[in-house]
Order: C-alpha cells, then structure tokens, then sequence
C-alpha cells in the first residue's frame, strides 16, 4: 500500500463536518485550546505540458546508435589462459608456448559432445600421467558457431572452452601443472598444451 505524502488538507464537507463536531464538543483543557487551521488556499491548476507530437513516422529505436552484436561478458579464453599464474620453470614455459618441447601424447576430441568428451579427457590425463609423461596436447578444435538466433545465445566452441575448466577442477587438477594454448604448428587456438606433474 502507497503511502500518503504529508497532508492533504480537509475537502469543503470535511470541514463543514469538522465545526459541527467541534461546536458539539467541549474541550478536556480549555487552556490548551487551539483554533482550527484554516484550510489550505485551493492550488493553481498545474498547466498541460505535455508535447504535441505527430507518431506517423515515430520507430522504436530509430535514434539509438548502433552497436556490433553482443558482446561478451567474459574476457577471451587466451586472455584468461594468459593471466593464469605460472607454475612451471619459466624458460621451460616459453620454450612450451613457441613449440620446442616434445609432445609425448595427444588426444583430439573434437566433433565429440561434452558428455562423450569428459570422461575420455580425464581417462587419457590420468593414464598419461601415470606413464610418466610430461606434455601432453588435447586438440578441441575451434568449435562452430551454433548460435540458433535464441533468447540465450551459445559460445561458439563449447568444449574449447570446457577443456581447460575440467583440466583445473577435480582429480585433474591434482595432476595438472599448467595450461597453455598450443602453438600454431600444434593446433593454434583448437588445442591446449597440458603440462602435468612429475609423478610421486
């Protein structure tokens, strides 16, 4: 329920009720007595200042600036790879990043659902891992743009983008060292280097 903004003052039949109430009626402390307040003078009318427009040709949205299509919230995938903390020896890192060091095994999920992906990834990670080896390149490939046009819109490139969130969370992460994105003799963008553990 709103709530009334200070008073409104009395209407004329308030106020005519108001002094036949009060000359019925004696007062409990004749020395506090106060007169009435004069009701409040009627307000001047407030002027129409609404504008006079001709709509024929008025189109919803026909000023505001174009923009590109939506943008993304989240910064880039290579962005946020790129501001990850570094875990391994840094040389060592940027011999990885230029596609010096040896990849010892390889994995290409791409053309694969999510569902059918995460368990082979993990499987494969684990099994490397436990063989002994060091980097490992999962090729994801670049992805589609599957945007349908829909009410919420789809990243293009869905499990290029779920791969490094597996490789950082779970068992994975208890083997993991570092992520990186493949250089383009390895697949640019559509593959990551998985730098693992040495193993206990």
């Amino acid at each position: 329920m709103a709530r009334r903004k200070g008073p409104r003052g009395l209407r004329p039949e308030e106020e005519r009720l108001w002094e036949q109430v009060a000359r019925k009626t004696q007062p409990l402390h004749p020395e506090r007595r106060r007169e009435h307040p004069a009701a409040e003078a009627p307000k001047a009318p407030v002027p129409d200042l609404r504008v006079q427009t001709d709509l024929k040709d008025f189109r919803i949205g026909r000023t505001a600036p174009q923009t590109t299509a939506g943008r993304d919230l989240v910064a880039p995938l290579s962005e946020r790879l790129a501001q990850q903390q570094l875990n391994m020896d840094a040389k060592r890192f940027g011999r990885m990043k230029r596609g010096k060091l040896g990849v010892e095994a390889r994995i290409d999920l791409h053309g694969l659902t999510l569902a059918e992906a995460h368990p082979r990834l993990n499987r494969f990670i684990l099994e490397a891992h436990g063989s002994g080896k060091r980097l490992v390149l999962v090729i994801t490939g670049k992805g589609r743009d599957r945007d349908d046009g829909g009410p919420i819109p789809s990243r293009r490139g869905a499990l290029r983008h779920q791969v490094p969130q597996w490789l950082s969370t779970g068992v994975l992460r208890q083997v993991v060292l570092q992520i990186s994105e493949a250089h383009r003799s390895h697949g640019g963008s559509g593959a990551f280097y998985v730098y693992l553990r040495k193993r206990g």
